[in-house]
C-alpha cells in the first residue's frame, strides 16, 4: 500500500511545474507560471513558507537543489530565457547569480554529483546546452554545447559519480577515474550522452532513439557501482523506456517499453536507491514502477488527483496495454 503522507498548499496563483526536495527532506522548493519559486519547511508534515522568490519574467519551469556541502543553494530556470541560482545567506534567501545566455526558454537545470564540484547543466529550447561551473569568489565559468538538439533541449540528467562495476573491480584505496557524464532529451526526439574529454570540451557520445516524439524528460538512475547503468525517458508520444548498458565502454545501450500512456508523460523521477520509479503524466497521475525478478516492470501504486490513500495492485487496464 502507497499513501499520500503530506499534501502542500503552495498558494501559487498559477500552473505547479517542479516540486523538488532538498538532500535531507526538510525543505520543498516549487515553481510556477505564476513566476514565483518557493520555498517550505515541511519537517514533521509541517508546511511553513520560508521564501517566495521573485526574479523570474515568465513562467519557471525547474527548480534544483544543489548538496549542501556548498550550502543552501538552489537553482531555477524560466521560459524568460534566464536561470537563476538563489543561495540562504544567515537567514535570507538572496539571488547570488544570473545566467542569462541563452536565446530561448531554458527548460531544464540539473546539478552536477558534488563530487566534481558546483556545475549546473542547463537545456534550452535554442537547443544548446550550457554548463556553468563555479569558479570561486562569486564567478562562473560557462562552457556552451550549441546544437545539442535540434529544436531545442528539454531535459538534462547527469550521471552519478561511480563507475560502473566499481563495486566488484575497484582495488581497494584506488581513487577511480571519473569521468563527467549527462543525458539530455529534445525535441528531435533523441536522447544524447554526452562526455567531458581530456580537454575539457564536451562530445557527444551517444544517441539513443526509441521515442516518435519529443523527449519530456531523462533520469539517470543514481548507482552504487554495480556494472549496468540506467536511464529512464518518456515522451510526448506517451511511452516511457528504460535504458540499461551492461558493457564497461557505455556504447551499446538497449531500450526496454515500462509502459505506454494514453497522454504525454512530462517527468520520469528515481528513487534513491533507484530500484523504484516515479512517472508522472497529462493524465493528471503519479505511477510508482518497481523491476519484478523476471526483469518486467509492474505499477505498484497509481495515486489519482487530490485522492489521499491509493491501491497498490496493477490495475487491469495497464495490465492490458502492456
Amino acid at each position: 500500500m502507497v499513501s499520500v503522507i503530506n499534501t502542500v498548499d503552495t498558494s501559487h496563483e498559477d500552473m505547479i511545474h517542479d516540486a523538488q526536495m532538498d538532500y535531507y527532506g526538510t525543505r520543498l522548493a516549487t515553481c510556477s507560471s505564476d513566476r514565483s519559486v518557493k520555498i517550505f519547511d515541511v519537517r514533521n508534515g509541517g508546511q511553513i513558507l520560508i521564501a517566495d522568490l521573485r526574479g523570474h519574467e515568465g513562467p519557471v519551469w525547474q527548480v534544483a537543489w544543489a548538496h549542501p556541502m556548498y550550502g543552501n543553494i538552489l537553482a531555477s530556470c524560466s521560459y524568460d530565457r534566464k536561470v537563476i541560482i538563489w543561495k540562504e545567506e544567515n537567514g535570507t534567501w538572496e539571488k547570488t547569480h544570473e545566467h542569462s545566455g541563452h536565446d530561448s526558454s531554458v527548460n531544464s537545470v540539473c546539478w552536477a554529483p558534488h563530487d566534481y564540484g558546483l556545475i549546473l547543466a542547463c537545456g534550452s529550447s535554442d537547443g544548446a546546452i550550457s554548463l556553468l561551473t563555479y569558479t570561486g569568489e562569486g564567478q562562473w565559468e560557462v562552457k556552451k554545447i550549441n546544437n545539442a538538439h535540434t529544436i531545442g533541449c528539454n531535459a538534462v540528467s547527469w550521471a552519478p559519480a561511480v563507475v560502473p562495476g566499481s563495486l566488484i573491480d575497484q582495488p581497494s584505496g584506488q581513487k577511480p577515474s571519473y569521468i563527467k557524464k549527462f543525458a539530455s532529451g529534445g525535441c528531435d526526439n533523441l536522447i544524447k550522452l554526452w562526455k567531458e574529454e581530456e580537454d575539457g570540451q564536451w562530445k557527444e557520445e551517444q544517441k539513443l532513439e526509441a521515442h516518435s516524439d519529443w523527449v519530456r524528460d531523462v533520469a539517470w538512475a543514481p548507482s552504487i557501482g554495480l556494472p549496468t547503468s540506467t536511464i529512464a525517458s518518456c515522451s510526448q508520444d506517451g511511452r516511457v523506456f528504460i535504458w540499461t548498458c551492461d558493457d564497461a565502454s557505455g556504447n551499446m545501450w538497449s531500450p526496454k517499453l515500462l509502459h505506454k500512456f494514453n497522454d504525454v508523460v512530462w517527468h520520469v523521477s528515481w528513487s534513491i536507491t533507484a530500484n523504484i520509479l516515479a512517472v508522472s503524466g497529462g493524465d493528471n497521475k503519479v505511477t510508482l514502477w518497481k523491476e519484478s525478478v523476471d526483469g518486467q516492470w509492474v505499477c505498484i501504486s497509481d495515486v489519482n488527483k487530490g485522492q489521499g490513500s491509493v491501491s497498490a495492485s496493477v490495475t487491469e487496464g495497464q495490465q492490458n496495454e502492456q
